[in-house]
């Protein structure tokens, strides 16, 4: 058993399945599309919410050096994200990279991880753009009925119509065409990069220096299980966190990470792309660069902006320009939030609808979401389906549910191909690479370690929730996946070929 729950499949295998013409995607997008995905799905809330918290909670005016450590850690994630989706350049990306290194059932195991990762992610992105709507539109005189607003402000029954509507529209853009979804999102990532850019620039005419002083704050120590601490740390260590000083910043930096999160999202349309060779690592590795630049800046004018101590942690950039005097760029900042989560809803769902996508050409699950659209060459059927899902989740679930995303998936399918750029370098050093992850293994080992140490950072529920959820989808996996799985059935007809007997090949 243990030899067909660890079966590979071959990269030619993966690459050959993407030319067939009921599963095959248009080839379309270029390395300039990809980094604009990339920037539009990483440039979300994160950038206008955890400046402040984590500057004021954790490191103050370093918060500027907890972006880069951030930025690092997934720098090295990327480095073996851009040599797998160069060298395999093929829909589901963690998942089909595991499939070619770690074997069937880890891959199925990833795959899982992801769906549900997207699909919790896009829930709350629309959820979180609805509220940002809905301000605006108060702003403007125009008050939406409660039933039809945000679940959390809702008595009883209650529907978010905004945050279900913008989820079927962008399953509609999905549906329609991967190059129209690119030219909408570089209009609105051009949008939110100039809201940003604004900023930036605004706000350094109002920094005072006094304001950094101290740059790296005095360590305090923090209290066992308090904040955002995970318990593992303090039971595998035997000791608390610092909030400040130099290990403030680390701490910070575990926070930070998640407004990093999505850049791996860039892979997934690795088999829509015309060059992927050339443009999956410019992708992966340009969009990282341009938003942990733009992370630094906003990071340290904000804190030149208005004491770390009296920053906001609801609006920070917002209520630092309204304490210098400027609260017309307080509306300013929450349209460029608005506008820009757009973007990452897409992004997020066009993620997931490709892992899906993947895992059915494979078997894993139903081959009836795996034949795209004759005309637009989109996987319709699993973009329909999980958009209508996604759609109900976002409209009958509270914020304060949808908020309990499960971001330890995202580290695990870093740890994942990490090691699986080790594992394929070795069992297949043959393959043409037009990427090379540097310093194998090494990079790959600090990647996995720098993973692992932000995985512990997470609180202990966050840990159950995703152990339940692997449970069930081992559950299915043998339920389901593994009878139905191309690979073991290839494998099945094969043996059964060279069994049979001679002059009875027609059996």
């Amino acid at each position: 058993m243990s030899s067909t729950l660890f079966r590979t499949k071959k990269v030619e295998q993966s690459i050959l399945d993407t030319e067939e013409p009921e599963h095959a995607l248009k080839k379309s997008l270029s390395a300039l599309d990809l980094t604009v995905f990339g920037v539009g799905v990483i440039i979300g809330t994160g950038i206008f919410v955890l400046t402040g918290t984590v500057a004021k909670n954790n490191a103050g005016p370093a918060v500027a050096l907890a972006f880069v450590v951030a930025g690092v850690v997934c720098a090295l994630a990327a480095l073996c994200y851009a040599e797998f989706a160069s060298t395999l350049p093929v829909a589901g990306s963690a998942y089909t990279f595991s499939y070619a290194s770690l074997g069937e059932l880890p891959a199925w195991i990833i795959g899982w991880d992801l769906v549900l990762e997207f699909a919790l992610g896009t829930a709350v992105v629309a959820v979180g753009w609805s509220g940002y709507i809905a301000s605006l539109l108060d702003n403007a005189g125009w008050h939406l009925p409660e039933a039809l607003g945000s679940r959390d402000a809702a008595d009883g029954f209650g529907f978010d119509i905004l945050a279900a509507a913008l989820v079927l529209v962008l399953t509609v853009i999905l549906v329609l065409g991967m190059k129209l979804s690119a030219r909408i999102t570089s209009l609105v990532v051009a949008i939110k990069v100039i809201v940003v850019l604004v900023v930036i620039i605004a706000g350094a005419f109002f920094i005072k220096g006094d304001n950094y002083d101290p740059f790296i704050p005095k360590a305090q120590e923090v209290e066992a299980g308090s904040g955002l601490h995970s318990p593992l740390i303090q039971l595998m260590f035997g000791w608390a966190p610092s909030n400040f000083g130099v290990m403030g910043i680390f701490t910070a930096a575990s926070v930070v990470f998640f407004a990093f999160i999505g850049f791996d999202v860039v892979a997934t349309a690795a088999e829509e792309t015309k060059d992927p060779q050339r443009a999956m690592p410019r992708g992966i590795l340009g969009s990282l660069l341009i938003c942990t630049t733009l992370y630094v800046a906003v990071s340290i004018v904000v804190t030149g902006m208005q004491h770390y101590s009296e920053l906001s942690v609801d609006a920070p950039l917002a209520d630092a320009f309204k304490a210098t005097g400027h609260p017309w760029y307080a509306g300013f900042i929450s349209f460029g939030a608005a506008v820009g989560l757009t973007t990452v809803c897409m992004i997020l769902l066009l993620g997931q609808t490709r892992v899906f996508f993947a895992m059915s050409r494979d078997g894993l699950l139903p081959r009836f979401f795996s034949r795209v659209h004759p005309r637009f060459k989109t996987p319709h059927r699993p973009t329909i389906l999980l958009g209508v899902i996604i759609a109900v989740v976002a409209g009958f679930t509270p914020l304060s549910e949808l908020a309990e995303l499960v971001n330890i998936g995202t580290l695990f399918a870093f740890v994942i191909v990490a090691i699986g750029v080790v594992i394929l370098r070795r069992t297949r050093p043959d393959l043409p690479r037009s990427f090379r992850t540097p310093w194998v293994p090494v990079l790959p080992i600090l990647s996995v370690g720098a993973s692992l140490w932000l995985m512990l950072n997470l609180p202990a529920e966050t840990w159950v929730r995703f152990g339940g959820w692997m449970i069930l989808g081992v559950v299915v996996y043998f339920l389901y996946s593994r009878s139905h799985s191309r690979l073991g059935r290839h494998e099945e007809t094969t043996v059964g070929q060279v069994l049979r007997p001679p002059g009875r090949e027609s059996e």
